[in-house]
């Protein structure tokens, strides 16, 4: 009975091993507004309140499917944004169904190429968390004026963790952008193998 037990729990793991996986190599595909959402002007909720509804990783994708020619999505800055300027965004695609995968975490900004459609809500705000598995050091404390010393100051580099907005073009479908994923994918089949072991 204590074998069917432990098998239960190893397969369990299992499971959830397995989903984790898929989560680290392959990232989650968001389509704009959900699985029947179109990119266009709103006509009762906004964008955004889908967005708010979601959790957005590092590796993540990003689907807008909107009718090709009639209508695009820029990548724009937050100024951008706000002022719906259509005239020099970060990045311009027209072709109807448009994935962005993200690289980087913090606010990325989306507005419609069309400056009257951004103006009426065509407009998206997404929030990708900062990668916790990286470690972030703080500064250290700056000496105090008061102690005369005459050594000066030690250099510090201040880590953030919230870089700007992607500028890159994101990579083909199917591309790696690093080998991240790979070693993860590597670590997490060494956490099955050492559970395979402890039940057997």
């Amino acid at each position: 009975m204590a074998h069917n037990n432990n098998f239960g729990h190893f397969a369990l793991k299992l499971i959830g091993l397995l989903l984790l996986i898929q989560r680290v190599v392959h990232g989650v595909e968001f389509q704009v507004g959900g699985s029947k959402g179109l990119w266009g002007v709103p006509s009762a909720h906004s964008f955004n309140q889908w967005a708010e509804s979601q959790r957005f990783q590092i590796g993540d994708s990003l689907v807008f499917n909107y009718q090709g020619g009639q209508d695009s999505v820029l990548l724009v800055n937050q100024d951008d944004y706000n002022n719906c300027h259509t005239e020099s965004p970060i990045k311009h695609f027209s072709d109807g169904h448009t994935a962005i995968k993200f690289e980087k975490s913090g606010p990325h900004y989306f507005i419609s190429g069309i400056k009257d459609n951004c103006l009426k809500n065509e407009k998206l705000v997404v929030i990708v968390l900062a990668d916790r598995t990286k470690q972030y050091s703080s500064p250290p404390p700056a000496p105090d004026a008061g102690e005369g010393s005459s050594k000066p100051p030690e250099a510090s580099v201040e880590m953030n963790p919230t870089p700007s907005p992607i500028s890159e073009e994101p990579p083909a479908n199917g591309a790696m952008s690093s080998t991240s994923p790979i070693v993860t994918f590597l670590g997490l089949i060494g956490v099955f193998a050492t559970s395979m072991a402890l039940v057997l």
